[in-house]
């Protein structure tokens, strides 16, 4: 009999979900940043081995919101965690010791879904430290998704708790999304690595025409920014910095379409979007209903 369902990755912003998930898939589909919540949607990723599927939910870092595009990005890790089978609850091996998970998500229970509690990052603590944490959380799993150490015993301990199933999807498959997704998030990566502050936050990405029957392929996407003046931080002195964004960018979209890339970016300003429910809309994004009423 196979097992199959969806393992969802939750834990707060910064702490290697993205990493993670890029691991165990086996390719880069989650931008991963130094910067925190980078992540702001649901990434999906499949991993199938042997008789075993996982949908894994990569999702934006726990935190208290204090604008619209977090409380939609708050709404959906909840939501990931009630849709789970299983839940990986990341955290980091070096900052003491964890709080519970209704704690961290601010809820009033438990989620239903068995937990595994994951210690990541054990790279950066020594190997003292490291024992003390095994003694005291016996049932935990230590795992470094930047080097791979203890993956594949996560991995085991993920497939034991996942129920008998059909798989879910074709055992080829590694994501749900589309190209048209990767490729508007990649664009926000490059952004992420190369601007200061808060413009990268107000960065979001929007494919407009996106054609694979052209060698090279022809991507144009908008940029979008809140003000006139992170406008002129993007696009640079004549033109440098969005050039530069746009060269990184196909560098990074290349490899996901398996050909050359010819990306044409343009940046207009949507005021505020962040904090603008109908902007939200646009790019996908879906507030709790008490935030919308």
């Amino acid at each position: 009999m196979t097992k199959a369902g969806i393992v969802t990755v939750v834990g707060a912003p910064n702490v290697g979900k993205s990493t993670l998930l890029n691991r165990v898939v086996g390719q880069k589909l989650s931008i991963t940043s130094p910067k925190p919540q980078s992540t702001r949607d649901r990434i999906v990723g499949i991993r199938t081995d042997g008789q075993v599927q996982m949908v894994f939910f990569d999702t934006p870092g726990l935190l208290t919101p204090s604008y619209d595009l977090q409380r939609a990005m708050r709404s959906t890790a909840l939501r990931a965690l009630e849709d789970a089978d299983v839940i990986v609850y990341l955290v980091e091996a070096n900052q003491g010791a964890p709080k519970p998970l209704h704690e961290a998500a601010d809820v009033e229970r438990e989620p239903k879904a068995p937990i595994i509690l994951t210690f990541n990052k054990i790279d950066t603590v020594s190997k003292g430290a490291l024992g003390t944490l095994r003694e005291e959380y016996p049932t935990a799993q230590f795992v470094s998704a930047s080097q791979g150490d203890g993956i594949e015993e996560l991995l085991k301990a993920i497939a034991h708790a996942l129920p008998e199933s059909p798989f879910l999807y074709p055992e080829d498959e590694v994501s749900t999304q589309s190209l048209r997704f990767f490729a508007a998030e990649l664009i926000r990566e490059a952004a992420l690595e190369q601007l200061d502050e808060e413009v990268p936050y107000s960065v979001a990405a929007e494919i407009d025409e996106f054609r694979e029957d052209r060698r090279p392929v022809y991507i144009r996407a908008t940029v979008f920014v809140e003000r006139e003046s992170q406008k002129g931080i993007l696009i640079g002195h004549k033109g440098a910095r969005i050039r530069e964004l746009g060269k990184s960018a196909r560098l990074k979209i290349e490899p996901l379409v398996d050909a050359p890339v010819f990306l044409d970016l343009h940046v207009k300003v949507l005021p505020n979007w962040r904090r603008d429910r109908h902007a939200l809309g646009r790019f996908g994004f879906t507030l709790p209903p008490e935030e919308t009423r």
